[in-house]
Formats: C-alpha cells, sequence, structure tokens
C-alpha cells in the first residue's frame, strides 16, 4: 500500500446472522470507539442489517473502504465465508484465511486434524444427524461433554453425567448444528492464550463459580462470579509448555493475524487443546483484551495493533 493506515478508512463488520450475534454486538461498538479514540477513520457495518434481512454483498459495496476490522463471531463471520467474499472484493482484513477459518470453526474436522499431527486433544466421537447413543455409551464413559461442531461461545455445549442429561444435550446441541461432537470431559482447570501477530500471551486460567458445571456462554458473558486468574497460577516450565502448544495448534491450522486458544489441563498434568478462536470476542468479559492489558495493551492499543497488523501483512492471505 502506498498510503498509511491513519490515510485509509476501516470498515468494522459486526452483528452478523449467527447465534453469538449479541456477542458481536458487544464486539463491534467496542472496537469502533478503540480505533475512533486512536484518529482512525471508521465505518460501522451490521452484516444483514437490524432485521437479518439485508444482502451482505450489497452492504460491503456500498461502503468505500480500505480494510475490514472483522468483529464477528461465529456463522460466516468466523468460517471463512465473509472473509472469502473479502478476498473476492481484493480487501484486506484482520485474522485469518477463508480455509484456516473454516478449519478451526468445524471442531470435528479439526480434532481429526490434531489426531493425525499427535496435537493432543480429548477423545470423542462425532455424528451427523443421527446420534447412535448405544455407541457413545459402549466407547465412552461419563462424564461427556456435547456440543454443535460449528459454534463458538460454547453455545450449545453440555455436559453430562448418564443417559438423561445426555439425550436431552444431544438435542440442543442439534439446534445449533447437525454435526455433533461428543468428547471427552478432562477433570482439571481450564486455559486459554491469546495469539496476536503470532506470539502467545500470557495464558488466562478459568474458574467458573462452583454453580456452573462448566466455563459456558452464561459464564463468559453474563456472570459476574467467573474467576479470570492472571498470572494463571502455572509455573514459568508448565506456563512455556502451554503457550508453545497453543501456538503449535494455531500455526497447525494455518491461522495468522490474531485468535485464541482454549486447553485443558487433567489431574495428571497433561494439556489438551480443545479449539481455535479465530475471531475472539472483544467484549468488556472477553479474554483477548484481558491477556493484552495484562502486558500493557490497552483496548485501544489492542485493537489498533491488529488492525496494522492485517495492514502490513496485505497479500499473506
Amino acid at each position: 500500500m502506498s498510503f498509511t493506515l491513519k490515510e485509509s478508512v476501516i470498515v468494522v463488520i459486526y452483528g452478523g446472522r449467527s447465534a453469538e450475534r449479541e456477542v458481536s454486538l458487544q464486539s463491534g461498538p467496542l472496537v469502533i470507539d478503540g480505533l475512533r479514540s486512536k484518529g482512525y477513520r471508521v465505518i460501522a457495518l451490521d452484516l444483514y442489517g437490524p432485521e437479518g434481512n439485508e444482502d451482505p454483498i450489497r452492504q460491503l459495496q456500498s461502503v468505500d473502504f480500505d480494510l475490514a476490522f472483522i468483529a464477528l463471531h461465529g456463522g460466516e463471520g468466523e468460517d471463512g465465508r465473509v472473509q472469502a467474499l473479502l478476498e473476492i472484493l481484493g480487501k484486506p482484513y484482520t485474522g485469518s484465511s477463508p480455509l484456516a477459518c473454516g478449519l478451526a470453526m468445524d471442531k470435528v474436522l479439526t480434532k481429526r486434524y490434531w489426531k493425525g499431527i499427535d496435537i493432543p486433544t480429548p477423545a470423542y466421537l462425532s455424528f451427523v444427524g443421527q446420534v447412535d447413543v448405544a455407541v457413545i455409551e459402549e466407547q465412552m464413559s461419563y462424564p461427556l461433554i456435547v456440543k454443535p461442531s460449528r459454534e463458538g461461545s460454547t453455545i450449545g455445549i453440555s455436559k453430562v453425567a448418564n443417559r438423561e442429561e445426555l439425550d436431552a444435550a444431544l438435542i440442543v446441541a442439534l439446534e445449533y448444528d447437525s454435526d455433533v461432537l461428543v468428547e471427552a470431559f478432562v477433570d482439571g482447570p481450564e486455559f486459554t492464550v491469546t495469539i496476536i501477530d503470532d506470539v502467545a500471551y500470557p495464558a488466562i486460567g478459568l474458574k467458573p463459580a462452583p454453580d456452573h458445571k462448566l466455563y459456558d456462554y452464561e459464564a463468559k458473558y453474563i456472570a459476574e462470579d467467573t474467576q479470570y486468574l492472571l498470572p494463571c497460577g502455572l509455573n514459568e516450565d508448565d506456563e512455556n509448555e502451554l503457550q508453545m502448544l497453543a501456538l503449535d495448534s494455531y500455526r497447525s491450522l494455518g491461522c495468522s493475524g490474531w485468535g485464541r486458544v482454549d486447553i485443558m489441563r487433567d489431574r495428571a498434568g497433561a494439556f489438551w487443546v480443545l479449539e481455535v478462536n479465530t475471531s475472539p470476542g472483544m467484549t468488556s468479559h472477553s479474554l483477548v483484551p484481558m491477556a493484552a492489558n495484562y502486558v500493557g495493551l490497552d483496548y485501544a492499543a489492542l485493537v489498533e495493533k491488529i488492525a496494522l497488523s492485517a495492514w502490513h501483512h496485505v497479500g499473506r492471505h
């Protein structure tokens, strides 16, 4: 580019029509305010519009912009479709390529791939449409985690301890996706690692209140009693191991720009990767801003860093 990002126009794309629309409606305005506070010219674009019936292609073609900051979560915003559309339009954007986004968004495909390259991830079974409960109980032991394959923000996820809970959880998961993942429950603490420009930030330990079975949607975005541990409580060697595993998992899917990796640790001390998020939440409760703030990067500086990373790497996708 022959001009700087400060001379350009950034469109912040948020909203969308996925189950995570409400989260994105919180992220988008904060990203916009952060960029504007740094002196950038910003256009706000609620993809599909408030009524959910606008043409996204027409929306994007109707605004004149130089860089897209993707503040969408789930659905088209995180599975590579919006990224592919921006590539067709010849516009640079924040985050990973369409292929990396699509792979990371599909938990079943991700886990199949990781199993093949020895990235440690919990044992699982996957089903399309018809779920065979007998096979699950034959091959796996309670407790189990049930989740839709292509959702984020722990939407549609359940921890189950028996057949009755399993049946109910499968109904919930199938409301969000025809592909369902049934995963071994890792009994131990959960951590998340932010990655920006291929650098792993200090891990955050996640400790939901006792009345939450797991770090679910409510614990993430609603509850005020979730504990976020920074420092995460690991010794230096273990945290380094955790960060390297997060980077390996992230890079293995071809991710770039920025993202977040969620990892569990079992009682024996082994780490298990759950998933990579290619467009993480940027709300007041979100983890990426928390990790950045811990190393001295406030919200405005964080969104500027993400935008500049995309701008400086135009053509990498």
